[in-house]
């Protein structure tokens, strides 16, 4: 009888073609099978419930609509065991955070060393967190600094009100948006600006994007 180790059974997602086969082929050189590969997160969180992989190395950004942690909030939902390697060109350090809190095993950049996405496959399919050593470093930083990130400061209704006035929505088309009233919402935004410490759109925009919340 075989003693022989089953590869990882890994599913990617990106919405790149051409980065995804990139990393395919390098997780294949360390010996790793790729049994998926989707383009969106509705795709994604649909094929892990189908093929069951043991990874999922999925990307953050996806354009519009839906994100990669949207797919993997809905993939750990349906299996509280996935494992999760968040794989980005965004590195800020309150994105990265938020990975780990969400349950990702580890946070890998796009420009990492194949072998270190490898080892982050490794690491998460043994169930353990792995950590790049800057990231560590960063996400060390950020404990002592302490965290004034949105995603810290405000709550789930409030950051997805600071996003929208990020992209530069008024209050008028944010209540018509969220089915609020213009005074509510209002309420909310100023209450929002008095948190986070900034008034001007520029500065809004600015934070979000400096916080990966939107796009640059």
């Amino acid at each position: 009888m075989s003693t022989e180790q089953k590869p990882i059974r890994v599913m990617l997602a990106d919405d790149h073609p051409i980065v995804m086969s990139g990393f395919s082929t390098s997780l294949a050189g360390f010996g790793m099978e790729v049994v998926g590969e989707a383009r969106t997160p509705d795709e994604a969180v649909e094929m892990y419930g189908k093929i069951e992989p043991d990874v999922v190395v999925l990307d953050i950004r996806f354009g519009s609509g839906l994100s990669g942690m949207d797919a993997a909030r809905s993939i750990l939902k349906q299996d509280p065991q996935a494992r999760i390697v968040f794989l980005s060109q965004f590195d800020q350090d309150s994105l990265i955070k938020e990975t780990y809190r969400l349950g990702a095993r580890a946070f890998v950049t796009k420009d990492c060393d194949p072998a270190d996405l490898a080892n982050a496959v490794r690491q998460a399919q043994a169930g353990k967190l792995y950590f790049l050593p800057q990231i560590a470093e960063r996400l060390a930083n950020l404990s002592v600094r302490g965290d004034v990130s949105p995603q810290s400061q405000l709550d789930q209704r409030g950051l997805e009100i600071f996003k929208l006035m990020a992209e530069g929505l008024t209050n008028a088309e944010i209540a018509e948006k969220l089915n609020l009233s213009t005074k509510t919402i209002s309420n909310i935004s100023q209450s929002i600006k008095e948190k986070l410490g900034v008034e001007r759109q520029a500065s809004i925009t600015k934070l979000a994007v400096r916080h990966g919340l939107i796009e640059p």
